[in-house]
């Protein structure tokens, strides 16, 4: 594995992920001496004129966001035997891995996270793309908590989607994709809104807000199944929240935040609102200083028993010193 080379030039290492349509491995481009990802197209889907579409089609949405929450695109290339996208290498995990280790997450570590994941897909909404396919697989995590957004494979731009569209094959993930994606009807930024809510209900419960083993009975759930607020599960996530999530996870919508720039703005102001972390150590250094000032030091009555000694001492001579002097005065 370590001989083969992807395009005559990136250097397998070693494969770090793999989809139904594609495999990604670390490589290295031996003409730039570094480390990059490369995403490849499975060769059984390689001679499929649709995917390959597809393929160039996330090289191209991706290529053109340039945000530090969003995985950066090096390079698109095909030769006789694979098609692949050259990107960013980022040195960590998806969230999904992570949420397997530790979830549920502490709700301000998990709002924390998803401000970042709201930066980078407001920022495709502001550039006038939907993502469509927003789940913790696609979300990575660095080894210095910088979030990137990954695989647009499926997203649709802005101007190409017809309100009345219907489709017939609903592409996506059914445990993240809104109602309206099950039913098969247009995308909006609203509908990444939904995800976004869907992923930070299992950042926050370890959960999902809907299971089901059969598909159709998933889309059904999303459609029409009320939400069981997060704060079941755990009494200690505010009611706030759970009434932010019951909008995000709103069945129609018109009823969501429009954009994940608007979901981030409200997580942010309930962040802001939140009592902050006790500061027990500069607490505890501002007391010592307060006892500094209101309790002086010991008494030392051994130095004020010599000092009243050497007074009587003294002032016990000063009655013999006037005699004399009066005695032999001339």
């Amino acid at each position: 594995m370590e001989k083969e080379l992807i395009g005559g030039r990136y250097q397998v290492l070693q494969q770090i992920g793999a989809g139904g349509m594609a495999i990604v491995y670390l490589t290295r481009d031996l003409n730039l001496q570094r480390q990059v990802a490369v995403k490849q197209l499975r060769h059984i889907f390689a001679d499929d004129a649709e995917f390959r579409v597809r393929f160039l089609q996330e090289a191209r949405a991706a290529a053109n966001l340039v945000h530090p929450n969003i995985v950066t695109i090096y390079d698109f290339g095909r030769d006789p035997q694979d098609i692949y996208i050259v990107m960013e290498y980022v040195e960590g995990t998806d969230l999904k891995t992570l949420l397997r280790r530790r979830s549920p997450l502490l709700h301000l570590e998990a709002v924390r996270w998803m401000l970042q994941i709201c930066e980078g897909v407001g920022y495709a909404h502001r550039a006038g793309l939907v993502h469509c396919d927003l789940k913790p697989h696609n979300i990575l995590v660095s080894n210095s908590e910088r979030i990137k957004i990954t695989d647009f494979g499926i997203s649709r731009a802005l101007a190409t989607i017809d309100p009345d569209e219907r489709l017939d094959v609903v592409w996506g993930s059914p445990q993240y994709f809104s109602p309206e994606q099950a039913a098969g009807t247009a995308p909006s930024p609203a509908s990444d809104v939904y995800s976004l809510g869907v992923i930070l209900y299992e950042m926050l419960t370890g959960r999902l807000p809907f299971e089901a083993a059969d598909i159709d009975l998933l889309a059904e759930l999303h459609q029409v199944a009320p939400v069981v607020p997060p704060s079941t599960y755990d009494p200690s996530i505010p009611s706030e929240l759970d009434q932010i999530l019951a909008k995000v996870l709103s069945k129609e919508p018109a009823a969501r935040y429009r954009t994940a720039d608007q979901f981030g703005r409200v997580l942010a102001t309930f962040s802001e609102e939140q009592p902050s972390l006790p500061r027990t150590f500069q607490v505890s250094q501002a007391a010592t200083r307060a006892m500094d000032i209101f309790h002086p030091d010991p008494v030392d009555w051994w130095a004020i028993g010599l000092g009243l000694l050497a007074f009587l001492a003294v002032g016990g001579l000063f009655p013999l010193w006037l005699w004399v002097w009066l005695r032999y005065q001339p």
